[in-house]
């Protein structure tokens, strides 16, 4: 998978979390509604998610601004998403918010 960083200065996201497999009733949907939801935000830039072979996953969301993030966090439908993460859908979960000042990597061409 693909992905552009934004250009610094910008946030990012970062949670890790595992999913209580014994009941997932509603989750998929809920998280498909959340990734749409969550992209038509002003200040949302872009978003990776990998998952491990022992099903932890992590996730970086970016924003262009803090205002952006808490905006998001006080939406009605994830405010509600988040309550049933953690009632019923998680293991646990772990956020991160980091301002990022500074980026950089290269591509190895083949």
């Amino acid at each position: 998978m693909s992905f552009t960083r934004p250009e610094p200065p910008y946030y990012a996201v970062i949670i890790t979390s595992a999913l209580d497999e014994s009941n997932l009733d509603g989750y998929a949907a809920m998280d498909e509604r959340m990734a749409e939801l969550g992209r038509a935000q002003p200040g949302y830039l872009g978003r990776e998610s990998r998952t491990a072979a022992d099903g932890r996953e992590l996730t970086v969301l970016y924003y262009r601004d803090a205002e952006s993030i808490a905006a998001w966090k006080q939406h009605p439908e994830h405010l509600e998403a988040q309550r049933r993460g953690r009632e019923e859908w998680y293991a646990n979960y772990h956020i991160e918010v980091a301002r990022v000042e500074r980026a950089y990597g290269f591509t190895r061409q083949e």
